[in-house]
């Protein structure tokens, strides 16, 4: 669990609620259903027609890496790599095989199935790059989805308080319903703003460095891999990838 991703929601969120008490108002104020459901559905509608279902649903998963993130694996990677250099310079690629079965992961273990099969360096670092620049531009489209929320929301939010202040106007003659819509008016915007600059924004800017610290691990292991079919000195591969971690 990634405590600084939770204290970081709950600073911003609590910072609101509490500004609201020294104010002198009312938590119950802020609690508008109506308002909720026009920012919330509103939002998530318009965000599900630009993205796709598929992708939608697949960026509402990935909101789960903010606070559990993947272990940042690039030191144990490049002892791992080091220790696949050393063996194929002193036994040969095809001696690799032997690790294939203890890979997991499916990039790493096509690096080391193409090194295996003695595909050309040139071509094996084509077909890598190929492969990450795919899985670079997927996980992008899964993340544009709370870019997307971002955006949408506070103009949802505005739609709302316009539906509000509608709403007081067809009761300009029954006092007692202007003052709930005028709340929804309000309370509309501010869930548009504070959902977009608290919590849709700030998980796609997690989520976009999280998939970067992923790139350049990939890209250690398609330089690592690369210089594996070359023939290069183990040390020379050590210091190519821990130049990615600097």
């Amino acid at each position: 669990m990634d405590w600084a991703s939770v204290a970081g929601i709950a600073l911003a969120l609590g910072g609101l609620l509490l500004g609201q008490l020294l104010e002198g108002g009312h938590l119950s104020s802020l609690v508008q259903p109506a308002a909720f459901i026009i920012v919330g559905l509103g939002t998530g509608g318009a965000v599900l027609l630009q993205s796709g279902l598929a992708d939608f649903l697949r960026g509402l998963r990935m909101a789960r890496t903010v606070f559990v993130p993947p272990p940042d694996t690039a030191a144990a990677l490049e002892q791992q790599v080091t220790t696949w250099s050393s063996q194929a310079r002193r036994e040969g690629l095809l001696s690799l095989e032997r690790y294939l079965n203890g890979v997991k992961d499916p990039f790493k273990a096509k690096g080391l199935r193409l090194l295996i099969d003695g595909i050309d360096p040139y071509k094996l670092k084509d077909v890598l790059e190929t492969d990450l620049d795919s899985y670079e531009r997927h996980e992008r489209l899964a993340i544009r989805v709370w870019d997307a929320a971002g955006g949408y929301a506070p103009t949802v939010g505005i739609i709302g308080a316009v539906l509000g202040l509608i709403h007081v106007m067809e009761n300009l003659a029954n006092p007692t319903q202007l003052g709930s819509g005028i709340a929804v008016a309000f309370v509309a915007t501010i869930y548009g703003v504070g959902l977009a600059n608290l919590v849709f924004l700030p998980i796609a800017n997690r989520l976009k460095s999280l998939l970067a610290r992923e790139v350049t691990q990939r890209e250690m292991l398609i330089a690592a891999f690369f210089g594996i079919a070359l023939g290069d000195n183990p040390r020379v591969i050590q210091e190519r990838m821990s130049a990615y971690r600097r």
